[in-house]
């Protein structure tokens, strides 16, 4: 891309189809959406006399990259990723976490990362390792475009992240089945490149 003033927007759209493509090469069922709306919060504002939800109201923030699961009408969220060019702010790691924090009250097994783009030489930022605990992945591109190895760990992650997603959701939802998998460990490592 040349110099001129990019929107992270604009910036999606150069490749959001091809990740689709991808995503669509590896399994018909995911999708990738650039601006889609998801809730954060789910308000119950009554009841009936059976303490059933009679009103509600779900908040919902625009997300950058969703990519979801569909099947047959329904989908769900597998995977959130913010994205920035240039530079994070404190303000841009402490907000971004809290959305993450947000979504994930709602989408117990949803995944959450960030891509930042046009980083030129300069590496992930401190202040995101900080304040950007609830983020399960960060990524940057040298450039506006990415380059094939950083293609490459974009998509090594949302795939790995897409696992983990339907491994949380199995975990969460079928705890108290007696054919469930069973664990004795659970161990979330550091993995830096």
């Amino acid at each position: 891309m040349a110099t001129e003033k990019v929107s992270e927007v604009s910036w999606v759209k150069t490749f959001i189809q091809q990740l689709q493509v991808e995503l669509n090469g590896a399994d018909n069922t995911l999708f990738a959406s650039d601006g889609r709306n998801l809730p954060y919060s789910n308000e119950v504002l009554s009841y009936n006399s059976e303490n059933e939800p009679l009103n509600t109201f779900s908040p919902e923030y625009t997300t950058d990259i969703l990519i979801y699961e569909k099947n047959g009408d329904a989908w769900k969220p597998r995977i959130v990723i913010e994205v920035k060019l240039g530079k994070v702010t404190t303000h841009d790691a402490i907000t971004y976490s809290q959305k993450s924090q947000s979504h994930k009250n709602v989408h117990p097994f949803l995944r959450y990362g960030i891509l930042i783009g046009n980083r030129k030489h300069y590496p992930l930022p401190g202040r995101l390792f900080r304040h950007g605990t609830n983020f399960d992945f960060m990524l940057s591109w040298k450039d506006h475009e990415a380059g094939k190895e950083e293609w490459g760990l974009l998509l090594e992650v949302i795939f790995d992240e897409i696992c983990s997603s339907r491994k949380l959701e199995e975990i969460i939802y079928n705890s108290r089945s007696r054919s469930r998998e069973k664990f004795t460990k659970l161990h979330r490592p550091l993995r830096l490149a």
